[in-house]
């Protein structure tokens, strides 16, 4: 019964970073502004709408892939594509007068631990 609300736990962020990385191909300007970003033009809105969508889509696919094939080697490259993200969003505060993005910063954390504690007691097919 555990193992069934973990799953559930662990696939609600998979479904919303599919979501998110589907609305950065789909409607970039509708997702922007929730990461506090806005729109650049040319290459910039390319580099933007591909380097935020392939992020997203990736961790949604990886969680996914996890789930689906009981693999925990799956959860391991969404986990470090969150640690680095709220890495280097204090690594910017710090050196780069960025804002401290905690709000985008704590549900990075909280997710990556999610899938830590999943990577540890969901079964493992070897």
């Amino acid at each position: 019964m555990i193992d069934r609300g973990l799953k559930l736990l662990v696939l609600l962020p998979a479904l919303l970073f599919l979501s998110t990385g589907l609305r950065w191909l789909v409607a970039p300007a509708g997702v922007a502004p929730d990461l506090g970003l806005r729109l650049e033009t040319g290459i910039g809105l390319s580099s933007q709408v591909g380097d935020m969508a392939a992020f997203f889509l990736t961790l949604g696919l990886c969680i996914l892939l996890a789930l689906v094939t009981n693999r925990r080697v799956w959860y391991y490259p969404a986990m470090l594509l969150l640690l680095l993200a709220a890495m280097g969003r204090i690594l910017a505060w710090l050196f780069h007068d960025a804002a401290l993005a905690t709000e985008l910063i704590a549900p990075e954390i909280f997710v990556f631990l999610i899938l830590l504690v999943a990577s540890r007691r969901l079964p493992d097919r070897e």
